[in-house]
């Protein structure tokens, strides 16, 4: 959702995007901005989203030999919601150059799907893949070949757009933060315990990353997303205002301001813990 008030700012900023890279849920808003959504769009559907649509229980996961299960979700719901809101089928339909990845689980390497990657994948299936976050999604299957989430190995691929020859870079960084409450973590389980770790090593390898950066001019977006976890569905106005609003004052910042409007419309919905 936030990735949706990022695009809003980019686009009232007139600014001319050539390629488009996405991880995990970036993959899928991605996906849409390249098929053509605008921003109004992307918050309509935003707005429309709740739980149900792409969280379904794995029921047998709950069983005495539930531990064996690939993830405590079914994949179902999400892929068919990607299906249900993308405005494209087939890669050749994208308007914007876009990529996204995933992590094969069999080499531990990252594979990437679109622009400069496999294609052979349909585009569904790799933005499911990239959204595949392990333990709670089934891992993709195509092939004999198994994915899981992109942001296991890289959840801001600024080195993914280098290479593709960007010469400016907006990178949007709506992953957790470095510090989380470790009680409220540990209160609600294996699953979240697990999840927490793989935000700390996320968070660990782009601020290596970041502090090592002398590839072309980047602009890091950073929304304050500190209180709030990924399935929280509650507080959409705040994710779309706050991706908006960093955004935008990070535009403003590198000057890049063009057609923005010069105070946001409206108040900003406060954040809840």
């Amino acid at each position: 959702m936030g990735h949706a008030g990022a695009w809003r700012a980019v686009e009232e900023a007139g600014i001319a995007v050539d390629e488009i890279i996405g991880t995990s849920i970036g993959a899928l808003v991605g996906a849409c901005v390249s098929a053509g959504s605008p921003w109004r769009t992307l918050y309509q559907q935003a707005r429309s989203l709740s739980k149900p649509d792409i969280v379904a229980l794995n029921r047998w996961a709950l069983l005495l030999n539930g531990i064996r299960q690939p993830s405590v979700f079914q994949a179902e719901p999400l892929r068919s919601y990607i299906a249900a809101i993308l405005p494209a089928s087939e890669y050749s339909e994208l308007r914007i150059p876009m990529s996204m990845n995933a992590v094969d689980l069999e080499t531990g390497r990252m594979v990437w799907f679109g622009a400069g990657g496999r294609t052979d994948v349909p585009l569904v299936d790799a933005i499911y893949a990239s959204c595949a976050l392990p333990l709670f999604y089934p891992p993709a299957a195509w092939n004999g070949s198994y994915f899981v989430d992109g942001g296991v190995l890289d959840g801001l691929p600024i080195s993914r757009a280098a290479e593709r020859g960007a010469t400016r870079i907006i990178a949007i960084d709506v992953g957790a933060g470095e510090v989380k409450d470790s009680e409220d973590t540990v209160s609600k389980g294996l699953v979240a315990i697990h999840h927490r770790t793989l935000e700390i090593n996320g968070w660990a390898r782009k601020r290596q990353e970041l502090a090592n950066w002398t590839g072309p001019e980047l602009i890091y977006v950073r929304p304050n997303f500190e209180s709030y976890s990924t399935f929280d569905f509650g507080q959409t106005e705040y994710f779309l205002d706050e991706g908006y609003r960093a955004t935008r004052d990070a535009l403003i910042a590198a000057g890049l301001a063009g057609a923005l409007p010069d105070e946001p419309p409206g108040p900003r919905a406060s954040a809840a813990g």
